[in-house]
Parts: C-alpha cells; structure tokens; sequence
C-alpha cells in the first residue's frame, strides 16, 4: 500500500517546536501578570498556523483608561526585570487599546469600548484557544 502524506500539515522541525514553548510559557506569564493586576477576560490564542506576525496573542480588557495603561506598564516592568522588553509599544497614552509586541507573543490591552469594536476573538476564532484559568475576585 502507498504512504499518503497530509499536505496541509506543516513540518515543525525541534528549533521551531522549542520557539513554540517558549511562546507559548511567555504568553501564560503575561496572562498571569494581568491577572495579578485584575485584568478582565484574559484569553490567549495561539494564532501560529494563522498568521506569520506571531504565534500567540494574549487579549485582555481594563475597566478604565488608567488602567489599560497599568496593565501593559506592569507587563512590561515585570518581563523587563528578566531582560524581556518589547520590540514595539504602540498606543501608550490613550488608554483604549495598547499593544506590546514581544515577537512570538502580542499583547492587545484594551478598554471596554475598544475590545467590543476590534472583537479579536472572534477576528482570530480559527487560532486554537490556550486553557488560562483566571483567578477569582
């Protein structure tokens, strides 16, 4: 009998499976941060068979202006203590939407109003879905 191949699986070879892990523990290491700093609705998608600008993204909401801001400032204070700074920071200031691109992993903080608009989940609904259990308040 002939072997078939599945074309439409992609071969990962062992540097990009280790790539993957370690995004993969960078964005529950976010998730955790943002939880810590009572972060709304966190979700992590892995997105890397969607999209080549990264393999996770870590969504998570603020109930206000200020704290948009203090959830990606704590983000990066944290990672920045172990020498993980963000390549790019975008929306800093205005409080309804900051990203922090960490490579593999992107953050997307936003306000209430901003998450409603953009709805990412359901943009990103084909990534597969990464288990994160929130703390209770």
């Amino acid at each position: 009998m002939e072997d078939i191949k599945n074309t439409n699986t992609p071969v990962i070879d062992a540097q990009e499976q280790k790539a993957m892990e370690d995004g993969k523990q960078l964005a529950l290491e976010i998730a955790a941060i943002l939880d810590e700093k009572k972060a709304k609705d966190i979700k992590i998608i892995n997105v890397n068979q969607k999209t080549v600008i990264a393999d996770y993204f870590v969504i998570a909401g603020g109930s206000s202006r200020t704290q948009v801001n203090s959830l990606a400032d704590e983000v990066e204070y944290k990672l920045g203590l172990r020498g993980i700074d963000p390549l790019r920071v975008e929306g800093r200031g205005d409080g309804s939407w900051v990203l922090l691109d960490f490579d593999s992993v992107l953050v997307h903080v936003f306000g209430k109003e901003s998450r409603e608009f953009y709805k990412l989940e359901k943009l990103w609904a084909e990534g597969t879905p990464v288990e994160f259990v929130q703390k209770e308040d």
